[in-house]
């Protein structure tokens, strides 16, 4: 297996005038982006990048979720293709860089190989994942849950969102439905190259973290259910306040979260409250409890002491509390020999670099459960992410291209 010289880089002007580029479309009003799954912005977003691909030689390919594969051909028309890519989709208030790096790093990569001359024996595919983020069709990482055979086609395709459209009917009503069945597709590997999205690369001064394993993940959705009443004429003993038992399970939730430290964390981050006005107490609160951890009995205990625990405090004060799991994954370990590539390619490129667990939940994730899966990271300013504030710097944004750069193509196998 033949790996890149030292002195080979990717283009960091290239790839950083292309992240400005891709940001001009679906603009937040801070700074950063709204680029939600399945909108016209999505749409708009991924037409640019399909732009790109064939400028650069790609053949696309979309799936029935409207996942994108753009293909830069091999040698060996038997070998397995090595994907790169993460996601174009952003959140409300999302940054710049949350998945975009990942996708267009991949197509710096093959830009770079064309500059340079240089065949690979495996075909290298840089990818967009459709509604990674899963702001508006819970769960997070749909399509590529669809692809690893965790989540149906169909029962994706009836996720609703806060108007009550229909995933399946938004993916046609763009022109991103594919034909090409999901899964279909053979990996020989998959890299993902994202931010942190967390504090411990810039607090520790590195500039890449190998990621060695990922957060496993479980999303509760939490419904207390009391009594619409007055605010004004009901007497406080007489009140079955849903709210005050949302408060309660928010004190549980971080109590618990604590009591499993260092492995884990915990909050709610999403709340709908019923009927939501001023002068009516609040009949019904659902809301999401997030817990983490890459520790899996850990992630278990955290979710069995939520439903042990929750329900007598509700009833304690005459309310009433149920759960459903809607989103999770458990936590990946990822390829152990792709790790050690990433782990070579930043000592051979002379940057600094550091182990990492992923705080968050990535495409990856799923991906890791079929093929040898790994991710690299680069750090953000002050851990910010999910936020039109996310920022990286472009020496971080080169040195995380540069080093997917290495272990994808050693992956791929350069041709003499």
């Amino acid at each position: 297996m033949t790996a890149p010289a030292a002195n080979m880089r990717i283009n960091p002007d290239r790839l950083w005038d292309s992240l400005m580029e891709m940001a001009r479309i679906g603009p937040g009003i801070a700074g950063g982006n709204n680029r939600q799954t399945l909108t016209d912005e999505d749409a708009e977003g991924r037409a640019l990048f399909q732009t790109w691909c064939e400028e650069a030689g790609l053949t696309m390919g979309v799936d029935e979720m409207g996942t994108m594969f753009a293909t830069r051909p091999g040698t060996d028309p038997d070998a397995l293709p090595v994907y790169v890519g993460s996601h174009l989709d952003t959140q409300p208030t999302g940054g710049k860089y949350d998945g975009v790096l990942g996708v267009l790093g991949g197509l710096e990569i093959v830009r770079s190989l064309n500059d340079l001359g240089i065949r690979t024996k495996h075909p290298i595919v840089v990818t967009n994942w459709t509604n990674e983020e899963g702001t508006r069709f819970a769960p997070a990482m749909l399509a590529s849950g669809v692809f690893a055979g965790v989540l149906g086609r169909d029962w994706a395709y009836d996720r609703v969102d806060a108007q009550g459209k229909r995933f399946g009917d938004e993916l046609e009503r763009i022109g991103w439905k594919g034909e090409e069945k999901v899964g279909a597709r053979k990996m020989h590997a998959f890299f993902e190259l994202h931010i942190e999205q967390g504090p411990i690369l810039e607090a520790e001064g590195k500039q890449v973290g190998v990621v060695t394993h990922g957060q496993g993940l479980r999303w509760v959705q939490c419904t207390v259910t009391g009594k619409g009443q007055h605010t004004g004429s009901t007497p406080m003993y007489m009140r079955r306040n849903a709210g005050r038992g949302l408060a309660r399970v928010t004190e549980l939730v971080h109590e618990i979260a604590l009591k499993h430290q260092p492995n884990a964390v915990g909050a709610i981050g999403h709340i709908d409250v019923y009927p939501n006005s001023r002068n009516i107490i609040p009949e019904r609160a659902v809301f999401t409890v997030d817990f983490r951890s890459h520790v899996l009995e850990t992630l278990e205990a955290m979710v069995a002491e939520l439903n042990a625990r929750a329900p007598g405090l509700c009833a304690d004060i005459g309310v009433k509390f149920s759960s459903e799991v809607v989103g999770f994954f458990d936590p990946p370990s990822f390829d152990p020999v792709l790790v050690e590539r990433v782990r070579n390619a930043a000592e051979k490129l002379g940057y600094s670099h550091m182990d990492i667990i992923s705080g968050a939940g990535h495409d990856a994730c799923w991906v890791n459960r079929l093929y040898p899966t790994t991710m690299i990271m680069c750090p953000c300013v002050d851990g910010l992410s999910h936020n039109e504030a996310e920022e990286i710097s472009k020496d971080w944004a080169t040195a995380g291209a540069d080093v997917l750069f290495h272990a994808v193509v050693e992956t791929a196998e350069i041709v003499d």
